[in-house]
């Protein structure tokens, strides 16, 4: 078994491309066979090598590494020029040179009287040669049907001569998508073809192609659309679709991977799989033939899981550019890791983790208004003051033993444990919300906590 996987590099790896990549490695590790990368780079206007970068950070990331290539399409296309020229001896293609002004017209009458819109056959059979501006178009036959076999769909069949006689080498000399898909599927030897169902009515003019050029024709599979909650094609209004705008809002590779291969593909009700499950499960029968729906909530719920799931080390190293790019130094790694820790089960992702997490980095605190205006106060510094005086003397530095120690200030004072311990979380966290203050207090140490306490009793002290 031989796949490819097989993306343009005119901008970055989508979440359709990224399942579509996902699946064709699956299902080749599976199977034992070879999982090649190859980049459609023939669109010269459009292909960027940043774009090209884009796409294979993105695989890299998502742990989709490829046996072979990453080859170039670019790079042979005097295979595919000889490959046309080929057919144009065998009179399996043809020299046209209608402009581009004529056909749009002739296509617009075929539309207003009800007619498919395909090229009329005026070059086809002229015997015209090559000139300025002219393209090859594929000589494709009149009568008969096309039947694909799909490996998910089940067989299609398509009558030829509702089928166009599509365009294989440009103007430009750079051959059309359609045929130098052909050319090179066939000489890399790929025997499965798997790729979004968009592709499914350009498979039988290729499916001509393939035997017009005596090759083999490898098996397909076509794999549903993604869609938005509203039905519609997936785009930027649902939201982020690409992969490494996904990783830069702070998700796990993980979770985009295992809810990915959610998304058309399922196994009884199980919801969670690690890698290695993927591999020994997956199995084209079990992709869905309709469309599957994006829902951002399951992503996040997702990333939550994987984020708690992840070792200790794991998380911290992907959480440090994070805190980094908030400006945090991170330079004490067994700090950074407690804070860390302490963080994963309030965070969805990594972001709402550095943005949650600020104070634990911060100098200066940074307040809430609403919050400092309600308890840093007179009315609550006391209780600040008492804290501060008494730290040093705390020998349980512990959470337990914080929490017995704050516990005890709150009744000798004559309150609830609840407003010493939420006037202690905005003095030292700016905030009303935050994990319990006992674990902050451990995790920041003594020192810190008392430096926060000053700053706190001295904007109190000086009205705010």
């Amino acid at each position: 078994m031989r796949t490819r996987f097989a993306p343009s590099p005119t901008g970055f790896l989508h979440i359709g491309g990224a399942r579509t990549a996902l699946f064709n490695w699956l299902y080749t590790r599976r199977c034992g066979g070879t999982f090649i990368l190859r980049i459609e780079d023939t669109d010269q206007v459009r292909s960027t090598d940043e774009s090209t970068r884009a796409i294979l950070d993105a695989m890299t990331w998502l742990g989709l590494n490829w046996d072979e290539g990453p080859y170039f399409q670019a790079e042979r296309v005097e295979i595919h020029r000889q490959m046309v020229q080929k057919l144009i001896d065998e009179g399996k293609a043809y020299h046209c040179t209608c402009i581009p002004d004529e056909l749009e017209a002739k296509r617009k009458k075929a539309l207003a009287e009800g007619r498919k819109p395909k090229y009329d056959g005026t070059c086809r059979d002229r015997g015209l040669s090559r000139c300025p501006g002219s393209v090859v178009r594929f000589r494709c036959p009149e009568v008969g049907a096309t039947v694909v076999h799909d490996l998910i769909k089940g067989d299609i069949s398509f009558n030829n001569e509702e089928l166009d006689d599509l365009i294989l080498e440009r103007a430009d000399g750079y051959p059309t998508y359609n045929f130098a898909v052909v050319v090179d599927d066939a000489q890399m030897g790929i025997t499965h073809v798997i790729r979004g169902d968009d592709h499914v009515n350009n498979t039988p003019k290729q499916i001509l192609i393939y035997e017009a050029l005596g090759y083999e024709v490898p098996l397909f599979g076509h794999v549903p659309m993604i869609l938005g909650a509203d039905k519609a094609r997936l785009s930027k209004r649902h939201g982020a679709t690409s992969v490494m705008a996904y990783r830069e809002m702070g998700y796990l590779p993980e979770a985009l991977v295992n809810y990915l291969v959610r998304l058309g593909w399922s196994h009884g009700d199980q919801e969670i799989f690690t890698m290695e499950e993927l591999v020994r499960l997956f199995s084209l029968e079990a992709v869905g033939k309709s469309a599957a729906i994006f829902n951002p909530e399951k992503l996040l719920w997702l990333n939550q899981h994987y984020i708690n799931a992840y070792p200790l080390e794991k998380l911290l190293e992907a959480a440090i550019p994070f805190w980094e790019g908030k400006g945090f130094d991170v330079t004490d790694r067994r700090y950074a890791a407690q804070a860390t820790e302490n963080l994963r089960t309030r965070s969805r992702t990594l972001v709402e983790m550095a943005n949650s997490g600020g104070f634990y980095f911060q100098e200066e605190v940074v307040y809430d208004p609403e919050a400092a205006a309600k308890f840093l106060t007179p009315e609550y510094v006391g209780h600040l003051e008492v804290v501060l005086e008494r730290l040093p003397s705390v020998a349980d530095y512990t959470k337990d033993g914080l929490e017995a120690f704050l516990r005890a200030l709150a009744e000798e004072r004559g309150t609830k444990l609840k407003w010493v311990a939420q006037v202690l979380r905005v003095a030292l966290t700016g905030r009303t919300v935050s994990p319990g203050i006992d674990e902050v207090m451990v995790i920041l140490g003594k020192e810190r906590v008392a430096r926060k306490l000053r700053l706190a009793i001295d904007r109190i002290r000086c009205g705010g």
